[in-house]
């Protein structure tokens, strides 16, 4: 089991990286995306083990190897580059990770989250939202990919990577998460979304200071999309700071 499932994973991270390469481009991500997704779902499709003994709580738990197999899969939003940066050439771009992580850090310090809202969730739906692209990468709206399409591709890896989890509840949660930040479902994953743009624009901000480039198309983007009230007052204290 061992030895197979780390040669799986193996075959998993090279695709991986192929598909990384691959991605470089508009033409090339929509020639070559699908079918090399499907192999790495295929690459890595050794059947979990059997769960441990000890009732329904340890059969949902996911075992040391998946775990260590999923976060290792998770090693690759470190290493993926946002594309929007990439494209405009800035140095040292931000990757997946930073820009989840960050995120996250926005949901805990935020004091004036609308009422109701679970702050635990948010920072939960953060990290996790853009998991996906650890398989995919950063699919952006300038490479021409529908909406639904580029839905369909995450939804197919992040399924993928919740089996090479294990399954179980620590699985159902990461996928009930991710959906309802696509779906734009609740409170929290309005909230989750405008953080979304607040920390792209925030990054924007910084890579102007700090690299003297003007990035208006990225505040742009964000004009007028916002959906809380903690975004809005967030988004124009960011604009504020580039006057």
């Amino acid at each position: 089991m061992g030895g197979s499932r780390a040669l799986s994973l193996s075959s998993l991270c090279a695709a991986s990286l192929s598909l990384a390469a691959a991605t470089r481009s508009p033409l090339h991500r929509t020639r070559h995306l699908r079918p090399r997704l499907a192999a790495a779902m295929s690459s890595s499709s050794s059947p979990s083990p059997a769960p441990a003994p000890g009732g329904a709580d340890s059969a949902a738990a996911p075992s040391a190897s998946s775990a260590i197999d999923f976060l290792t899969l998770c090693y690759r939003l470190k290493t993926t580059k946002r594309a929007g940066w990439v494209r405009r050439g800035l140095q040292g771009p931000e990757s997946v990770a930073d820009h989840m992580y960050r995120m996250g850090v926005m949901a805990l310090v935020a004091a004036d989250l609308p009422a109701g809202v679970d702050r635990d969730r948010c920072v939960k739906m953060a990290i996790v939202h853009d998991i996906a692209e650890a398989i995919v990468g950063d699919i952006t709206p300038s490479d021409g990919v529908p909406k639904e399409e580029k839905s369909r591709r995450e939804k197919e890896a992040l399924d993928h990577m919740c089996t090479l989890l294990g399954g179980g509840s620590r699985a159902d949660e990461i996928r009930e998460l991710w959906t309802e930040y696509e779906n734009n479902a609740t409170l929290e994953a309005k909230v989750v979304k405008d953080f979304d743009k607040v920390e792209m624009i925030l990054q924007a901000l910084e890579y102007e200071k700090e690299q003297g480039r003007d990035l208006e198309e990225f505040f742009q983007s964000t004009a007028g999309k916002f959906q809380t009230d903690v975004g809005k007052a967030w988004a124009a204290e960011i604009a504020s700071r580039r006057k």
